[in-house]
């Protein structure tokens, strides 16, 4: 244990609330699962408040719907509560949701705040989504004594405007602006994954030195020599370029630009589309697709072929809608780079998926299934071209994703943060 991390000869005690932990495989939980118990390693003493895993399928996992329950995992204390799953995640089904997981959690949370010291959190982490958990981590906090620190993967209120689940001119969505301005303001510290993001929250008001960048890293294995070949075999492709899409299937991805860019492409005989994914809207984007041969749904695969199914891809997709674009940077794109593959993106110049993206592959315009489709056809048609976007991918992935640099940061953040008198440097809301 280093001093960084210790005081007095006690590790400093870390307390993360987040809905989506282990063993969800896609979206928050790989990452707060990562975050855990990388500063396990570090040297601090963490524990994990979250909710009984669902994503992305929005269905209870088979041996996890027990009520409240503590496990001691990789290091980690991990504490699953019970909560509310919608099958169809609509806009108050949603807030249904979050809701009944920070009340189950409140009680966890309040017990923690209450150790003995030593044991108790010298930092409580929220993850948003869910904002609505904010409260609990601040009360937490508060008793403990300790400092909060708010995690940003997305800005979920505003997506929810973006997608069309809450009329962003109604008084719901007025509630939710000033809602989310009072529980920003609650914490001593707000990190999230992108510089543009990092921008928002100071346009939101937020100090600049109390906003920090601490970026999602690649979580994929290397890249499969063989260039796929099992999956080849296993799926029948042959030797036909793929251009591939895996991940969750939600309104802010928009994913149905997929099959109309397929359509677009249906004569070519050496190009299939692979989709492989779950979430709430597969049903209705397979039944666009029932007369395209070329294109084929899988289910999401196992995090242990990862490297083998990235490495499948001739290009990868990355669809998002425009008015998403500075809200949320997809944590797959990470896997994407490292995986040595072109990447095709919907985003326009100046957002923060185009500056990640921009170099490594093609940035479209959002909405565009012909630019799209130009896009895979430049890229297939032009090896040099694609090894060339594909290497630098490699570099990019290693110079802005990698985990450990990424994990030292913020232990080194958190230890500094410890040290300093809880609640003193607050913006007002």
């Amino acid at each position: 244990m280093t001093d960084a991390v210790s005081r007095n000869g006690t590790a400093l005690q870390v307390c993360i609330v987040g809905l989506n932990y282990a063993p969800e495989p896609v979206g928050i939980g790989p990452f707060t699962t990562g975050m855990a118990r990388g500063l396990v390693e570090q040297g601090f003493g963490v524990s994990v408040i979250t909710g009984n895993p669902y994503y992305p399928q929005w269905r209870a996992v088979p041996g996890y719907t027990m009520p409240w329950k503590r496990t001691d995992e990789h290091g980690v204390e991990v504490v699953r509560c019970p909560h509310y799953i919608p099958a169809k995640p609509s806009g108050p089904k949603r807030i249904m949701h979050l809701a009944s997981f920070a009340l189950a959690a409140l009680p966890v949370a309040l017990r923690q705040a209450l150790r003995p010291r030593g044991q108790r959190p010298d930092v409580v982490i929220c993850i948003a989504p869910a904002l609505l958990s904010v409260p609990v981590a601040w009360l937490a906090a508060k008793l403990a004594g300790a400092q909060l620190w708010l995690h940003i993967q997305d800005f979920e209120i505003e997506a929810a405007f973006a997608t069309g689940l809450v009329d962003a001119t109604s008084l719901p969505a007025r509630f939710a602006r000033w809602l989310e301005r009072r529980l920003l303001h609650l914490a001593d510290r707000i990190s999230t994954i992108s510089p543009q993001m990092c921008a928002k929250l100071v346009a939101k008001g937020i100090a600049p030195d109390r906003v920090l960048e601490i970026r999602n890293w690649a979580n994929a294995p290397p890249p499969d020599p063989s260039g796929g070949a099992a999956y080849r075999e296993q799926w029948a492709l042959g030797n036909r370029h793929v251009a591939l899409y895996s991940g969750n299937i939600a309104n802010k991805q928009g994913i149905e630009i997929i099959p109309a860019t397929a359509r677009l492409l249906k004569d070519r005989d050496d190009l299939m589309f692979v989709i492989c994914g779950e979430g709430p809207n597969r049903a209705a984007l397979e039944a666009l697709n029932t007369d395209l041969p070329n294109i084929r749904f899988y289910d999401l695969q196992p995090a242990a072929r990862m490297g083998e199914l990235q490495s499948l891809a001739s290009v990868h997709l990355l669809p998002q809608i425009a008015g998403a674009a500075d809200l949320v940077l997809p944590s797959k794109l990470c896997n994407m780079l490292a995986s040595g593959r072109p990447v095709v993106a919907t985003a326009l110049p100046g957002t923060g998926l185009y500056d990640e993206v921009d170099g490594c592959g093609l940035c479209v315009a959002p909405g565009d299934a012909a630019a799209i489709a130009g896009a895979i056809e430049q890229l297939i048609g032009n090896p040099a071209q694609s090894a060339q976007f594909g290497q630098a991918a490699v570099v990019r992935s290693i110079e802005r994703w990698s985990m450990g640099s990424i994990l030292a940061r913020l232990a080194g953040e958190l230890a500094s943060l410890a040290d300093r008198p809880a609640s003193a440097n607050r913006d007002r809301p």
